[in-house]
């Protein structure tokens, strides 16, 4: 950790020491944001809804928010709102005062994905122009080795967190004074989380990204920014405080739990007076229609009191336009899985490989792997960025997949893997295609939240979430009982992270994940294995 805090240090020294003194003179602002809505092409919807806001110097803003509810959109239209033209309509002012922002997307882009790591960092025209001291810096601040630069490695066989750390790399060469992060914490190694959080709390530069992992947010983020639709997603509503994400959290639920408190007791004391005045209406109205011929002027006073009355009850609806709303707040997705567990002495896997190579054979990655679970045992395999966990895995999908008395879910770390970007959601989870089976789907994607015209969207057009729970559905759908899965969490909100994470560790089968999810890793697995270069080894995150 000494090494990482000079390095860290020594790089913004380098690419910081220009003049930027008025970044820090109470009250400039870096980036304005005045009445920004944001509605979808394709239906008209609004999933962000007159946002205003300021980002100052030292703000590190975290925007939540549950799957497809607009986060990285938000995100794309600040750094240029040509990138979303092509699906979203865009009203509202963004004021930059010519900042120079560093975006890093959620995904690497296709351009770049058969280049080799030298020729993406050759197409920068500040790496040509670095010193070699500042390579370094950059390297060094990145837990990597100088030689990163120079690999002829292609970007499309790195790691996820080695493309994570390499585009950063690329992002810091061009000495933003802004930094735009679409879920940086994504295929992070634990120890290269711990860099991270790091970064981001000392950085001299405001910082705003999106994450779902609820131990970074809380250890970073000094401003949320939380992104809802209510109303089955009918309607946009935003959140911004400038508090902590523990803060934030406990702040909204007791402000919800006021907010219903006060509306329920509310409506309890107006349906109580409603019900006494119905009961004075009726029986005025009654004794109007007694003695309206046989007592004129009782009948008159009566006609007075049923005026007084009828004022009494428009009094009563003005005041219950005028109630406390009950508070409206995303519901979490429901879903459960329902398989027989296996007896404890049911072996699932007896795997044993000699050498771990990369997928073009050109690297042993790891010896001597052995791997025996049995019965329900979940398990968990944590490793380095880079160190073979998803090749791992993969080989021991195959290995399982001719197996007849065990059903696989296959969850992978890349999506399009399995998906077909043609496909809908309802394609996608389609077993025998008649009207009942649609049906049962359509109701499943409803409990994940998805609308109606979610669930005919192609899969392309979803947000990693959305994906992340079809997958979900589709092992559930189809009786899975041992589950691969590759980062499963990476892409649920704080929101849905929660139902996924009590649900898999109620699992009845048995669970084989990498992750690097510490909130996930230590509410869900019996047993962690560290994978390096000699093999797995027993792990236990205390040790650490």
């Amino acid at each position: 950790m000494k090494r990482i805090k000079t390095s860290l240090q020594r790089i913004f020294v380098c690419f910081f020491r220009v003049k930027r003194a008025d970044f820090f003179v109470g009250g400039y602002q870096m980036i304005e944001i005045h009445n920004l809505t944001i509605c979808h092409r394709y239906d008209l919807r609004k999933i962000i809804d007159n946002l205003t806001l300021t980002v100052k110097p030292t703000d590190k803003i975290a925007i939540i928010g549950e799957e497809g509810n607009g986060k990285s959109t938000l995100l794309k239209c600040i750094v240029d709102s040509q990138l979303i033209e092509s699906y979203c309509e865009v009203q509202g002012t963004i004021r930059s005062k010519n900042e120079r922002i560093g975006y890093l997307p959620q995904e690497l882009e296709h351009k770049h994905a058969e280049k080799t790591v030298y020729e993406y960092f050759c197409e920068i025209d500040a790496f040509s122009l670095a010193t070699p001291s500042q390579l370094h810096a950059i390297a060094h601040s990145l837990g990597c080795d100088v030689e990163m630069y120079y690999q002829t490695q292609t970007m499309s066989t790195l790691s996820g967190g080695e493309k994570i750390k390499y585009q950063l790399a690329a992002i810091l060469l061009e000495q933003p004074s802004i930094l735009l992060l679409d879920e940086p914490s994504n295929d992070l190694d634990i120890s290269t989380l711990a860099w991270l959080e790091k970064f981001i709390k000392e950085s001299k530069i405001p910082i705003i990204y999106i994450s779902h992992d609820e131990t970074l947010l809380a250890n970073t983020a000094n401003c949320i920014i939380h992104l809802e639709l209510v109303k089955r997603k009918t309607e946009a509503r935003h959140t911004i405080m400038n508090i902590g994400y523990d803060a934030y959290k406990e702040l909204r639920d007791k402000q919800f739990e006021k907010q219903m408190m006060d509306a329920q007791s509310e409506r309890r004391q107006d349906k109580l007076r409603m019900e006494k005045y119905q009961q004075v209406y009726e029986r005025v109205q009654h004794e109007l229609r007694i003695v309206s011929r046989q007592a004129p002027q009782t009948a008159a006073y009566l006609k007075k009191k049923m005026r007084s009355v009828k004022a009494m009850g428009k009094r009563f609806e003005r005041e219950r336009e005028n109630m406390t709303e009950i508070p409206l707040r995303e519901d979490a997705i429901f879903f459960h899985f329902d398989v027989e567990p296996f007896a404890s002495d049911k072996q699932i896997l007896d795997y044993h490989l000699n050498q771990l190579m990369t997928k073009d054979e050109s690297k042993i990655l790891a010896n001597d792997i052995a791997l025996q679970v049995f019965g329900n045992q979940k398990v968990c395999i944590i490793g380095d960025n880079g160190c073979g966990k998803t090749t791992l895995l993969h080989k021991i999908h195959e290995s399982l997949s001719e197996r007849e008395d065990i059903r696989i879910g296959y969850m992978p770390q890349n999506y399009d893997e399995i998906l077909d970007k043609y496909e809908s959601p309802i394609d996608f989870l389609t077993i025998v295609g008649d009207k009942e089976d649609i049906t049962r789907i359509r109701q499943y994607l409803g409990s994940m939240k998805f609308t109606s015209d979610e669930m005919e969207h192609s899969l392309t057009e979803l947000s990693g979430g959305q994906r992340a729970k079809v997958f979900m559905l589709k092992m559930h759908l189809e009786g899975s009982n041992v589950l691969l899965l590759d980062e499963p969490t990476r892409n649920f909100s704080p929101l849905s992270a929660p139902v996924v994470r009590d649900e898999l560790k109620n699992f009845g089968g048995t669970i084989i994940a990498v992750s690097h999810d510490r909130t996930f890793i230590q509410e869900v697995f019996d047993d962690i294995y560290l994978l390096n270069a000699t093999g797995l080894h027993r792990y236990t995150i205390e040790s650490e």
